[in-house]
């Protein structure tokens, strides 16, 4: 199935419409679409317009251009921006500007890519739906009284609603597949390592990577490989073989043995079940060898990834201070009371109590009974994926356990949001790629989800297999949302 990017990209070399056209008819449909769903925290027009014309100046001067250029996107809200307010919606860097864009970034500006503004987010990626933003919560599209997931859920819910094209999130434990399953869009994790880190605001060093949500496999297959490149400046990234995931869609996927976690069925409600169950059907007609498998110390993930988690945020986020860069308190005495006043005026609830969580387990007489046995079971837990690949080329499972929840049910209950992460943080504690792909609704119209997870740098392989789930069930995966979803008519 082609993608919107392609497709945009013939009417610009055509010159069906031009790329300023193109942004301001962009800007038009968000002026009167993203009041409802609150998708961006800012906008970045000036950007835009001038990228846009360089754009038409290429095409005017009978340049090749690539994919990406003069298409429009977002950018979630921790993603560093040279010139532009990266905030991390957070009041503590209301008004921070980087000096530098993020390497993610840089390349689809070098690929002519035109960012419509900054994408909304949990605050410091702090959460699972979207309200911990200090600039209000995201709504999502298919029904404005639900989160549209979290953190990554101003990006899904921009690309839902058509507002972008596609956008670029971050995943620390699920923030860009979980809203991928609420909004029913493609969401992408990469491999730990795949993509640089460089320019992205740190919540957990060792958790953290650059995603991509996008309205197609195809779109987000191009997005991948633009961004999916060696950089020397962040030392967790792999040089390792690249080759072209977009080249890799098209492959028979016969023989492919697909592992279904089975232990991650246990308890799940009806509708996700038959959801899921049918996907796999749609795999086995397609020619893919299903088969049944067990993840060893599957429940441990969630404790394992909230005590790293949480550890390593107190060390980040120990640098916001007030001195240097972004909000400061009034009225204080000494230096120590305004660190403190600041941080404490300066991060939300949700931020503070992760901060609290993070120290408690690092602190002395805890250290080793919580921290370094979480980083014992982490061992363990990669041990079992890397026995599970000796056997099957992916897994599925449920992206989340559940359909969209409304606004407001989770943040009553803490525990009860982290739980929602049960099925994608074993991915992040193992540096794995994955991908959440649309597999149906619920009765009240809400996208379910399904995760394919791979091997190390198996992204392209994992692109091939949604790719072919798409061409096949391509008219049960996408409906159009209750706000927006069609800027063009392609």
């Amino acid at each position: 199935m082609e993608g919107k990017i392609k497709r945009l990209h013939s009417m610009l070399v055509n010159k069906e419409i031009s790329a300023v056209e193109l942004t301001n008819k962009y800007y038009r449909y968000i002026d009167e679409h993203n009041e409802k769903i609150n998708g961006y925290t800012s906008f970045t027009k000036e950007i835009a317009i001038a990228a846009a014309q360089k754009v038409d100046a290429d095409i005017a001067a009978g340049k090749e251009i690539p994919l990406l250029a003069g298409i429009p996107m977002a950018i979630k809200d921790n993603i560093s921006t040279k010139g532009a307010v990266t905030s991390c919606a957070s009041k503590i860097l209301y008004n921070y500007s980087p000096v530098y864009d993020a390497f993610a970034y840089e390349q689809l500006k070098k690929a002519g890519g035109v960012m419509l503004g900054k994408a909304n987010m949990d605050e410091f990626a702090m959460g699972s739906t979207c309200e911990t933003s200090y600039y209000g919560a995201t709504k999502n599209p298919y029904d404005t009284q639900r989160v549209p997931g979290g953190s990554s859920g101003g990006s899904a819910a921009i690309v839902c609603s058509d507002m972008a094209v596609y956008a670029l999130g971050s995943d620390t434990g699920g923030s860009v597949r979980q809203p991928a399953s609420f909004c029913g869009q493609i969401g992408l994790k990469p491999t730990y390592g795949a993509v640089s880190r460089w320019g992205l605001i740190a919540y957990a060093s060792s958790l953290d990577q650059i995603g991509v949500l996008a309205g197609s496999v195809e779109d987000a297959a191009i997005v991948f490989d633009e961004i999916a490149k060696y950089d020397d400046k962040d030392a967790t990234c792999v040089d390792y073989d690249r080759k072209p995931a977009l080249e890799m869609l098209e492959n028979d996927i016969k023989g492919m043995k697909i592992g279904v976690i089975k232990n991650l069925f246990d308890g799940l409600g009806s509708e996700i079940n038959d959801a899921i169950m049918k996907a796999v059907e749609v795999y086995k007609s397609i020619g893919a060898e299903i088969v049944e498998i067990s993840i060893d110390q599957f429940d441990l993930s969630l404790p394992v990834y909230y005590i790293l988690a949480c550890a390593e945020a107190s060390s980040n986020l120990a640098r916001y201070d007030g001195v240097r860069y972004g909000y400061r308190a009034e009225n204080y005495i000494d230096r120590e009371e305004m660190i403190c006043k600041t941080r404490n005026e300066g991060f939300g609830i949700e931020v503070k109590r992760r901060i609290m969580l993070g120290n408690y387990v690092l602190s002395s007489g805890y250290y080793d009974a919580y921290y370094k046995k979480a980083q014992i079971m982490r061992g363990e837990i990669s041990k079992s994926f890397t026995q599970a690949f000796k056997e099957v080329d992916m897994l599925l499972c449920p992206t989340v356990a559940s359909t969209a929840f409304k606004l407001g049910d989770m943040t009553k209950d803490p525990v009860e949001m982290y739980l929602t992460d049960m099925c994608t943080v074993p991915v992040n504690i193992c540096g794995l790629p994955a991908i959440s792909v649309p597999c149906g609704y619920d009765q009240n119209g809400l996208p379910v989800g399904m995760q394919l997870i791979g091997d190390k740098f198996t992204e392209g392989r994992l692109l091939n297999a949604a790719y072919k789930y798409e061409e096949k069930e391509h008219e049960n995966m996408y409906r159009k949302p209750l706000v927006g979803g069609e800027c063009i008519g392609l």
